[in-house]
């Protein structure tokens, strides 16, 4: 585990959740995938919740996805909220708000959100609660599940952004990619139905446009700490189930990874 306590302030975040992606699925697609997995493996990990408006409250509170093993030992919190009474690791960074975004804003981070799926569109009142955590947040038709160059244009949307945000300012970036969320079949040419294949095909393609995310940031000052992981899985057909949103193992097992740009 890094000293969350020395990145804070010395780095730039970037938190990246990979909507929908299942575990098996990204370890298939490691060898393909240079950006996300160039410089280690997917580890197993256990999602607080099982779609996306569940997941992301708690990773907003701090609670990230669990690592998949009975050794509580391991299972040592990034982040932290302050005066709960309970034990926390000397490297854990804490937080003194409701949330840690508004901790990260609190310790001169400007936070950004820029959304994929239903629950950062704000078109609604429901749709507002998650991207209004953020100091600023950006949906836009083109960021969504119907379209096919959904990661394309979110990432141009980030590039444009880091491009008018100054040297001296912290940034804690987060990004909702939408593309591996259903329907994912038009990543592969002929696919009329979702599926295990697909949904890789889909992780291809999006690990293509976040290298280009990855090759901007490293122009910034200082190193940026990343953290890319799946909110939930999703069922194809596995003992009958589909979709997300329950309580299989395909939902609950997701991919997570560290690493410093």
């Amino acid at each position: 585990m890094p000293n969350m306590n020395e990145i804070i302030g010395s780095h730039d975040l970037l938190m990246i959740t990979l909507d929908t992606l299942r575990y098996d699925a990204a370890v298939l697609e490691e060898g393909n995938c240079p950006n996300l997995c160039g410089s280690g493996r997917w580890e197993k990990r256990h999602t607080p919740g099982s779609f996306t408006y569940a997941a992301h409250h708690a990773f907003f509170g701090g609670f990230l996805p669990t690592p998949a093993t009975t050794d509580k030992s391991s299972h040592v919190r990034l982040f932290h909220s302050k005066h709960t009474g309970l034990k926390t690791h000397p490297d854990t960074w804490l937080f003194d708000t409701p949330d840690m975004v508004s901790g990260l804003q609190e310790a001169g981070y400007r936070t950004i959100c820029i959304g994929g799926v239903i629950f950062f569109t704000k078109k609604i009142a429901l749709a507002k609660v998650l991207p209004g955590y953020f100091q600023e947040s950006y949906w836009r038709m083109t960021f969504g599940v119907t379209n096919p160059r959904s990661t394309e244009h979110q990432v141009n949307h980030a590039i444009r952004l880091l491009d008018k945000t100054e040297e001296e300012q912290k940034l804690f970036l987060f990004l909702n990619v939408s593309a591996i969320h259903g329907p994912n079949h038009y990543h592969i040419p002929g696919a009329k139905w979702d599926s295990v294949d697909t949904q890789r095909a889909a992780l291809r393609y999006v690990d293509g446009e976040l290298g280009r995310l990855f090759d901007r940031l490293r122009q910034r000052q200082r190193p940026v700490f990343c953290l890319v992981f799946s909110d939930h899985g999703t069922a194809y057909g596995e003992d009958g189930y589909e979709g997300h949103r329950l309580a299989h193992e395909v939902v609950w097992n997701v991919p997570y990874r560290e690493f410093i740009l």
